[in-house]
């Protein structure tokens, strides 16, 4: 129903601000990515908005690109997740970021959200998957996270432990191949 508003900024108290579009000022919760984009109080400004009905209020969430506002309405989809911890989660994580630990499954990094636990990391990986890097334009570099992948399970496979295996990939190149990684990887375990 209200996809943008323009006007003036009025008041800045986070997560929420007060946008003066001529005379009407409207309260709209923003994620902190957006917050700490804002200008001053007092200067123009243009957000994409999402607007919820709920049986207890209506609501206005502003968002400065249209990544971070698609972001937010996937996040809503995800079951059990609501408009606060969608807000919360963009607060954590960059849109970027969140595509990049979706596509990766990196559960650690959704659980160092604030209200984010274990089960609802998860259910996010899940649910998300593939959802968010074709349309928010992140790029993620396939070939050398399906090599870094390759190179972390052959590790594993021949019965190095995690730890041994994360700290020697910490060592090799980005974009190390497969075959050249493993054997580089070999050579740093063999020395430790």
């Amino acid at each position: 129903m209200i996809g943008r508003l323009t006007g003036t900024l009025a008041e800045k108290n986070p997560p929420q601000i007060v946008l003066d579009v001529n005379g009407v000022g409207y309260e709209i919760d923003v994620p902190m990515s957006t917050f700490y984009n804002l200008p001053a109080p007092g200067e123009k400004t243009k957000l994409l908005t999402h607007f919820a009905v709920r049986e207890d209020g209506h609501f206005l969430y502003g968002f400065l690109s249209e990544a971070e506002r698609f972001a937010f309405r996937q996040l809503l989809k995800v079951s059990g997740i609501g408009a606060r911890t969608a807000l919360a989660v963009l607060s954590g994580l960059s849109v970027g970021d969140l595509a990049a630990a979706v596509a990766q499954q990196e559960l650690g990094r959704l659980i160092k959200i604030p209200g984010i636990g274990k089960k609802t990391a998860e259910r996010l990986l899940l649910e998300l998957k593939g959802k968010l890097a074709e349309t928010t334009g992140v790029a993620l570099p396939a070939a050398a996270d399906d090599a870094r992948s390759d190179i972390a399970n052959a590790l594993l496979a021949l019965g190095y432990n995690e730890k041994e295996a994360t700290a020697a990939m910490k060592q090799l190149a980005a974009d190390v191949g497969t075959s050249d990684g493993i054997r580089q990887a070999l050579k740093l375990l063999s020395k430790v």
